[in-house]
């Protein structure tokens, strides 16, 4: 006898209430199925011939993107002192980037649906290459900027088209399980940066380490260009085309949909955390504020990929299995990025090693954590706004970032300005104060879970859907697991 799981899944229910679709079925690994879905999109069970390679030509474009995106933070102690920049100009170079990034997911996502994965990912790859040839030859603030400006927009192009693949290429079954690969393969360009790009930054110098990111770019749009695909055969790639009232409609309908909302916010709550920390202040705070030499916190930057990496196939298979419960989940990491930051914060003087590794460890989960927000973008949405969805959700986490960056650098400023940092720029106290700005956004991006939550139940249970609590759903299954064993006895 069989147990069977207390998250019943559901039917979706014909007709659409003030312009937002209905919630759609979904099952353990399904992608959307309505009435409104791309024409000839992957739905069968058996994955298309080809697609792990397809899956590898996106995924090492992808760890291209991940590599020259956090590559400036691994330099920003010699940019600092290449551009005698201070800290919020510093920041600048970051916030700068990322505010493109963000800016530009929804128009991504709505080019991405138009002109499909290949285009967008190539165009990507050459845009980061030209961004990064611009870094290595610049020697002021501006020019600078000019180069992570490029690198963002390229950067934008890469996951939300990388991502696209995946359903269409891949059986139902194995969508949320590749789709956590995908990022954490990803994280390996994470890697390359903390590890080849900084020995060859501190062996070569600053430009011949932005030049070898460059060639990694032309490398990845000429594989793009030679393998990638965007569909099988006989499979529809691309939506229609639109005129701007369509564009417009589908956008207004995907941010109507309240699980595009969640899907949002969950990705602005528990993303931003390790991307600040990976990006931009990660090392500074290490090295200058908790006294660490380069080889230490180039470990910690270690175990944060190999942590990322490691959890990425624990969510896919959570999100398969209970896919009624991935918001607790997004909370439940939300709580413990909160409580880790006020353990670190609150130590008296710096804290120990094995303190700051838990740190680490809390912040990667929330990278992999928050691909649970393109999984309520999946199954939320038809296949034809799947790309507007997706860029909507990568927007949370990215703005969310950039917000914190920026802030954590002008507070460092004006401490350093009025003399509390006693000299020091990168002091440990002065990183307490700026680096509480967490707990801020944490506790903004929670709230709004628990709003776009309550509407997401609202629309499943006039649909006849009832989630019932946490507590009582666990306590249901300790009864059933006692029953059966009572009759296996």
């Amino acid at each position: 006898m069989r147990i069977p799981r207390p998250e019943s899944l559901y039917e979706s229910t014909a007709g659409r209430r003030g312009g937002v679709d209905p919630v759609v079925s979904f099952s353990a690994g399904s992608s959307v199925s309505g009435k409104s879905s791309l024409a000839g999109r992957h739905n069968g069970t058996v994955t298309a011939p080809r697609a792990w390679l397809i899956w590898t030509v996106g995924i090492f474009s992808y760890l291209v993107a991940v590599s020259q995106r956090t590559s400036f933070g691994v330099a920003g102690i010699e940019a600092t002192e290449r551009f005698q920049a201070s800290a919020a100009a510093i920041s600048s170079f970051t916030v700068l980037q990322l505010l493109v990034y963000a800016g530009l997911q929804i128009p991504v996502g709505i080019l991405v649906d138009r002109f499909g994965s290949r285009a967008m990912i190539a165009a990507g790859a050459v845009l980061m290459g030209l961004g990064q040839l611009q870094m290595a030859f610049a020697d002021t603030v501006p020019a600078g900027v000019l180069g992570r400006v490029l690198v963002g927009a390229g950067d934008a192009m890469t996951f939300i088209s990388v991502i696209r693949l995946i359903p269409l290429w891949f059986a139902p079954a194995k969508v949320p399980l590749v789709t956590q690969l995908t990022g954490m393969s990803g994280q390996l360009g994470q890697l390359f940066s903390v590890v080849p790009f900084a020995l060859v930054l501190g062996a070569a110098g600053w430009t011949p380490a932005f030049l070898m990111l460059a060639g990694m770019g032309g490398l990845a749009a000429v594989l793009v260009l030679i393998l990638l695909q965007d569909a099988p055969p006989g499979v529809q790639a691309r939506a229609s085309n639109q005129g701007i009232r369509d564009i417009g409609r589908s956008l207004r309908h995907a941010w109507q949909q309240p699980g595009t909302r969640l899907g949002m916010w969950s990705h602005f709550t528990i993303q931003f955390a390790g991307t600040v920390f990976a990006m931009t202040w990660g090392y500074p705070f290490l090295i200058s504020g908790q006294g660490l030499d380069s080889a230490t916190v180039a470990g910690l930057m270690s175990l944060y990929v190999a942590t990322a990496m490691a959890v990425g196939p624990f969510f896919g298979r959570f999100v398969s299995r209970h896919p009624l419960r991935r918001s607790t989940m997004v909370l439940l990491i939300a709580g413990m990025t909160a409580l880790a930051w006020a353990a670190v914060l609150l130590y008296p003087g710096r804290s120990p090693l094995w303190l700051l590794a838990v740190l680490v460890v809390v912040l990667a989960v929330g990278g992999p954590g928050s691909m649970i927000g393109f999984d309520f973008a999946r199954t939320f949405n038809p296949a034809h706004r799947m790309g507007t969805a997706t860029g909507i959700v990568n927007v949370g986490g990215f703005f969310a970032a950039l917000i914190a960056i920026f802030l954590v650098g002008t507070i460092l400023d004006i401490l350093y300005a009025t003399g509390y940092s006693q000299g020091e720029l990168y002091g440990l106290d002065a990183f307490r104060i700026a680096l509480s700005v967490h707990f801020l956004l944490l506790a903004v991006g929670s709230t709004a879970i628990l709003a776009a939550k309550k509407k997401v139940r609202h629309q499943m249970a006039a649909q006849g859907v009832v989630v019932q609590p946490l507590l009582r759903t666990m306590a249901e299954q300790r009864r059933q697991r006692r029953d059966l064993r009572r009759e296996n006895q």
